[in-house]
């Protein structure tokens, strides 16, 4: 055992969550609406708080596996109407990238990739259960109707009439299942 790691000792590896959505928004008004993050606790189970420290640090309170956890983030890229990467800087190891596409003037398409490490065996056993993925999946799902609602709530004012259209998420992996 040269390298100083004990027989009995497990590696964990990060898993990755793959999800995308697309909601009936303006690409404009669902970045605007996704980068205020301090709303984060309305659509994101198990978010108790996301607090802007500077421009481009959160800190971050959660319940995850019936346990509170805190973090830091650093925000890498944040491209406007495009992109917003982040990674962890203490407290749980994650990190990703959000993505935003036009499919029209009226639709965006959101693809979110997240890398994290499950702490402890409860999280370990939900991370193999899928249980983050949906949970993740349900996020997106919730920002939807948020955003949904806030758009249809200023359109009718506008327009008073919408059309909806068939879901081109189908390429990006909505199965549930962590991996790459």
């Amino acid at each position: 055992m040269g390298d100083g790691v004990a027989l009995n000792e497990i590696v964990y590896t990060m898993e990755t969550i793959k999800k995308s959505i697309e909601v009936e928004a303006p690409l404009h008004e669902v970045y605007d609406q996704w980068s205020h993050f301090a709303e984060f606790p309305r659509f994101m189970e198990g978010v108790q708080s996301v607090t802007k420290v500077d421009s481009r640090h959160l800190h971050w309170v959660a319940e995850v596996g019936g346990q509170r956890r805190e973090w830091d983030a650093e925000i890498d890229q944040q491209v406007s109407d495009q992109k917003i990467a982040w990674h962890s800087t203490g407290g749980a190891v994650n990190s990703g990238t959000i993505d935003f596409l036009a499919t029209d003037p009226q639709h965006t398409l959101i693809k979110l990739r997240m890398d994290y490490k499950p702490q402890g065996m409860i999280e370990r056993m939900g991370s193999s259960l899928g249980i983050l993925s949906r949970r993740v999946e349900g996020d997106l799902e919730r920002f939807k109707q948020h955003i949904q609602k806030h758009e249809t709530s200023n359109s009718s004012r506008n327009t008073g009439s919408r059309q909806t259209k068939p879901n081109l998420a189908a390429d990006y992996d909505t199965s549930g299942k962590s991996g790459v």
